[in-house]
C-alpha cells in the first residue's frame, strides 16, 4: 500500500509534467522554509505562478482542490512572499493555481487545473 508521501510525490510529478506540457517553466519544487512548503513555483511568461498540488486516491474526502482552505491560502500567500523576497527577477503578476490529481488504482489519473484559484 502506498504511503501518503508516495501518493503526494506521484501527484506532484504528474502535476509538473502537466504544467510543463501546457507551457509553464518549473522554477522550483518543494521549496521549504520554517513556515511551510510551496509545492511548485513556475513561470508563465512574465507571470510567476505558485501551484498547490492536491492528490487523492478516492472521493471520500471530497475533490482534491477543496482541501485548499482559506487558511491554507493565507499560508501559501505568506510563503509566496518569502520566496519572492529571495528573488531578483521582477514579475509582472503573481498567480496562485491549484492542480488536483485523482489517482485511483486501476484508472488513469485525472488532472484538474484551476488557474487563479485564489
Amino acid at each position: 500500500m502506498a504511503t501518503n508521501q508516495n501518493i503526494g510525490t506521484r501527484g506532484e510529478d504528474l502535476a509538473v509534467e502537466f504544467l510543463e506540457a501546457i507551457g509553464l517553466q518549473v522554477l522550483d519544487r518543494n521549496w521549504r522554509c520554517r513556515h511551510g512548503e510551496l509545492d511548485v513555483v513556475a513561470a508563465d511568461g512574465s507571470d510567476i505562478v505558485f501551484v498547490e498540488v492536491k492528490t487523492r486516491t478516492g472521493d471520500g474526502y471530497g475533490r482534491p482542490e477543496e482541501a485548499v482552505t482559506p487558511r491554507k491560502q493565507q499560508r501559501l500567500r505568506r510563503l509566496a512572499g518569502l520566496w519572492l523576497s529571495e528573488q531578483t527577477r521582477p514579475w509582472r503578476r503573481v498567480r496562485f493555481d491549484v492542480v488536483g490529481i485523482r489517482d485511483r488504482r486501476g484508472f488513469r489519473p485525472t488532472i484538474t487545473h484551476t488557474r487563479g484559484a485564489f
